[in-house]
């Protein structure tokens, strides 16, 4: 599913800001100086994360007229036909 809605720069964002959490708070433990900023990175970092989480379900194509079905489909990817499977 990450590979299919290329959710892979959000995950590494995710990650990111998980590994800089744990440094700023080792970092903090150890009385070290700039522990504030690698703070500060860790929550851009998580924030850029979510939104890129958010971002196929902010611009999924709509299937019929009315709205009522929405389909997430990624963008130049060929549709997957069911018939087609043996």
């Amino acid at each position: 599913m990450i590979k299919v809605l290329k959710l892979r720069k959000a995950v590494i964002a995710i990650f990111l800001g998980i590994v800089a959490l744990i440094a700023a708070r080792i970092m903090y433990s150890n009385k070290l100086a700039g522990s504030d900023v690698v703070l500060g990175i860790s929550g851009v970092l998580l924030i850029v994360g979510a939104l890129l989480f958010l971002y196929p379900i902010l611009f999924a194509k709509k299937v019929d007229r009315e709205g009522a079905k929405v389909e997430l489909k990624p963008i130049g990817e060929e549709p997957v036909n069911d018939e087609h499977v043996a």
